[in-house]
């Protein structure tokens, strides 16, 4: 396995534990479609969250949130909308968060990035 992928998916560990600690509720991990992938969908209350987590060593490159780029947010976005309307809610309230993780500090950005139809 390459390194990039393990530490995503110790990222993604990180992630889930750090969530459920703040009182979201886990519904998937790893949604994936033709069209890309969502890293974790939670609810927060009554939104869904779609979850976006990034994961470095140091912020060296940059900070992990910038790796969320415009093109990355339109593949979260339309994975999302198809989910919502799999499950027959496409008038839910839902959020899209990223998760940065550079070593042992986990932030939760709310709101990261907004839904454009």
């Amino acid at each position: 396995m390459k390194k990039n992928v393990v530490t995503g998916k110790i990222g993604e560990a990180k992630a889930l534990d750090y969530l459920v600690k703040n009182k979201m509720k886990i519904l998937k991990t790893n949604y994936s479609l033709n069209l890309g992938e969502i890293d974790i969908i939670a609810k927060d209350g009554d939104t869904i969250v779609f979850v976006e987590v990034k994961d470095r060593g140091s912020n060296k490159f940059g900070l992990p949130r910038e790796a969320v780029t415009p093109q990355k947010q339109h593949k979260i976005r339309n994975v999302a909308l198809c989910y919502l309307k799999s499950i027959h809610s496409l008038d839910a309230s839902c959020r899209f968060d990223v998760v940065e993780i550079i070593g042992d500090e986990i932030t939760l950005i709310k709101n990261a990035f907004w839904f454009i139809y």
